[in-house]
């Protein structure tokens, strides 16, 4: 199957809401708490080693990272979140940054949010797909890690998540479980990720995990 995301490069970072693109066509944002692994998802969705810098150091994303995938086609890394070492005043900037564009921007059409699957759904998990929920965005669950968790394991947090999902958001949520080491459920999340850039109708068959 092809891959249009493989043509992901950087373009720009923001800081405020005036560096952002031309609020027009497609974008997928990503979400997840410090090291979580949204830099090694991002990685592989778009098969580049370096696209999303893998960083030992949680946080490090302080920025909107823009990726351009095609003309007005955006994947956008959103500042980590979790124990990253920052002053509260630039923590208050990015909360309000956020803020403004999960409520005005036009061109976000859906919303990752990566969750290492041995701890899922902490509280800053559950506001960000409430941003999405709130916009009528579409969201996608990445179970990351499950390379170290076995089968059945697996398949019972998947099922504890998804139950928790379905109480709270109804079937707005989809999940799925994720490795981007073992590339275990990379060919499902990039078909949801594709179709949400409007690549076409790559529905995927297992993208809730099952």
């Amino acid at each position: 199957m092809s891959n249009p995301l493989e043509k992901a490069r950087y373009l720009l970072a923001a800081h405020i809401p005036r560096q952002l693109p031309d609020d027009i066509g497609h974008e997928v944002a990503f979400a997840g708490r410090s090291n979580a692994g949204k830099s090694t998802a991002l990685n592989a969705l778009t098969r580049q080693n370096a696209l999303a810098r893998v960083s030992k150091t949680p946080g490090r994303t302080q920025q909107l990272v823009f990726f351009e995938v095609a003309a007005d086609k955006y994947l956008v890394d959103l500042p980590g979140y979790g124990y990253a070492k920052v002053p509260h005043d630039l923590k208050d900037h990015w909360q309000a940054f956020l803020d403004r564009y999960f409520r005005e921007r036009e061109a976000l059409k859906g919303l990752v949010v990566v969750m290492d699957i041995r701890h899922p759904l902490k509280d800053y998990d559950r506001h960000m797909l409430s941003y999405a929920v709130s916009r009528g965005i579409p969201a996608h669950a990445l179970l990351t890690k499950a390379d170290k968790l076995g089968r059945g394991q697996q398949a019972q947090a998947l099922q504890a998540v998804r139950k928790e999902l379905f109480s709270k958001f109804g079937d707005t949520v989809s999940v799925q479980t994720f490795s981007g080491s073992s590339k275990q459920g990379v060919d499902e999340a990039r078909a949801v990720v594709c179709r949400w850039l409007g690549f076409g109708p790559a529905t995927p068959q297992a993208a809730d995990g099952e």
